[in-house]
């Protein structure tokens, strides 16, 4: 399975769940997963945010040689599973790749999904999706640019959650 993460900067939130998904995929033995992460707005060829990346190895993933990248459209038609930070992301994956919209969530619609529907795939989600409404509240994943190591830490342990809900769903 091939993932894309996708936030706005591409330098915190996505980073943090690339080397997540791919350090939770050793820790459970799974060798076919693939993660790889993009911004809508990236901020091309910087490396993770100190604070982001400092958080990140206290979660038990490696922030060594990441480097910001742009979503495009190739990137986003690559992708098994597209998960995005924001509903605002998802619309402009989709924007960009609308074959996508079975594969694309945000993190926390994939997980609530995941959960509610005792999803074992990609397809499993998809086919949850209209049986299980969210409620008008955003499924947002903060953006913690700017904020105190505090706000970080707190925003790289709900990324870990969610992804610790969805590996073990849908076996990233």
């Amino acid at each position: 399975m091939h993932v894309l993460f996708v936030c706005t900067g591409n330098v915190c939130r996505s980073p943090t769940a690339e080397r997540l998904a791919v350090a939770y995929a050793e820790e459970l033995g799974i060798t076919d997963l693939t993660a790889e992460s993009a911004g809508t707005r990236a901020a091309v060829g910087r490396p993770m945010e100190p604070t982001a990346a400092q958080v990140l190895e206290g979660l038990g993933g490696n922030p060594t040689e990441f480097t910001a990248r742009m979503l495009t459209a190739d990137l986003a038609v690559d992708a098994d599973l597209v998960l995005t930070m924001t509903e605002r992301q998802r619309e402009k994956v989709l924007a960009l790749a609308p074959e996508q919209l079975k594969k694309t969530f945000t993190l926390k619609e994939a997980a609530r999904l995941a959960e509610a529907a005792d999803a074992k795939s990609v397809a499993d989600l998809a086919a949850a999706r209209p049986r299980h409404k969210a409620d008008d509240t955003p499924e947002d994943v903060p953006d913690p640019m700017g904020q105190d190591e505090d706000t970080f830490l707190t925003i790289g342990s709900e990324i870990a959650d969610l992804l610790g809900v969805i590996s073990r769903s849908i076996r990233l």
